[in-house]
């Protein structure tokens, strides 16, 4: 899978997203940055971004992914 199409999941399934994926060996890491996060715990975060990759992670096509999740103000944006 490539990182324009993780991409295109999580952007298309959290509201006001903008998702940075690459990665590291076969290591996944994003960081997403969206409104929706705001008062969200950290786990809340976590799960918006694993419901967008859902199907590709219980499938096996991905694994091993490493997150950040950001509020725009805590990104400085």
């Amino acid at each position: 899978m490539q990182p324009e199409e993780i991409k295109a999941l999580i952007e298309g399934h959290i509201p006001e997203s903008h998702a940075d994926v690459s990665f590291e060996g076969s290591h996944l890491i994003v960081t997403v940055v969206s409104s929706a996060f705001a008062g969200l715990s950290r786990l809340k975060k976590q799960q918006l971004v694993y419901a967008a990759l859902g199907d590709k992670i219980a499938d096996g096509t991905l694994h091993a992914v490493q997150m950040q999740t950001l509020t725009p103000e805590e990104a400085g944006q």
